[in-house]
C-alpha cells in the first residue's frame, strides 16, 4: 500500500529549491555526485527528522519515564533522472525553516531502499525518520496513524521502525521491528551495568 508522505513546510522546500538552484551552493557542498551533475535536480520524499532523546531513562526501565522525541528538520532526497543521488536538511530558526546542508552517503540510499520496502507491507503508513544519537542510529520510523501532524507525536507500540545501515552492531538493517519490541532492546544497551562491589566493601558476613 502507498506510504503517506507527509507534506513539508512550504519554507523548508523553497530553501532546499534555492539551493539547488544556487551554483555557489552546490558547489560548495561536500558532495561530490551532487556537484558533477549537469541535468535538472528535484527535492522529493521530505521527512520529518525527530530524535529520541535520552532513551537510557525512558519509561522502559524501572522508575524511568515515557521515551521523548523533538523534531530537529525535513530532510529531502534529491532525485536526478532515476536515482537519488543525495539529500538536503533543513533546520528550524528564529525565522522560520531554512536550508541548512546537502550531504551523500550510505544513508541516502538506505532511506530509499527502506522507502521502497515498507511500501511492500500491505499496510499505510506514514514514514519518518527517528535518530537515537546515543547509538548513532536511523530508522525509518512508519507511523501507524497517517493523518497526524509529522512534527510531533511519540512512537506507538504498533509502529515500525527499521534500522537503516550502516546500523549499530547485532542490529539487522532493514529488518521492521514493532516499536514495542526494538525500544526495549535499544534501552538495554544503553542501560549502564551496576559494577560488582568490592569484597572490602560489602556488607560483613552475620
Amino acid at each position: 500500500m502507498p506510504l503517506h508522505v507527509p507534506p513539508a513546510p512550504a519554507p523548508a522546500l523553497r530553501s532546499v529549491l534555492a539551493a539547488l538552484g544556487s551554483p555557489a551552493a552546490v558547489h560548495e557542498a561536500h558532495t561530490p555526485a551532487l556537484r558533477a551533475l549537469q541535468g535538472p535536480m528535484t527535492a522529493e520524499l521530505p521527512l520529518p527528522v525527530h530524535v529520541l532523546d535520552r532513551l537510557h531513562v525512558s519509561g522502559l526501565t524501572a522508575g524511568g519515564r515515557p521515551p521523548r522525541t523533538r523534531l530537529t528538520g525535513w530532510r529531502f532526497l534529491i532525485r536526478s533522472g532515476d536515482h537519488y543521488v543525495a539529500a538536503a536538511d533543513t533546520r528550524l530558526t528564529p525565522d522560520g525553516w531554512a536550508f541548512s546542508h546537502f550531504f551523500e552517503g550510505p544513508y541516502v540510499a538506505a532511506t530509499e531502499r527502506a522507502l521502497r520496502q515498507a511500501e511492500s507491507l500491505g499496510k499505510s503508513y506514514q514514514p519518518r525518520l527517528l535518530s537515537v544519537p546515543e547509538l548513532y542510529m536511523l530508522t525509518l520510523w512508519l507511523h501507524g496513524s497517517v493523518g497526524a501532524d509529522a512534527s510531533s507525536g511519540l512512537p506507538a507500540a504498533a509502529d515500525l521502525l527499521i534500522p537503516l545501515a550502516p546500523a549499530p552492531p547485532g542490529i539487522a538493517a532493514y529488518r521492521p521491528h514493532p516499536v514495542s519490541e526494538l525500544l526495549p532492546v535499544l534501552t538495554h544497551r544503553l542501560t549502564p551495568t551496576a559494577s560488582p562491589i568490592p569484597p572490602t566493601m560489602a556488607a560483613p558476613a552475620a
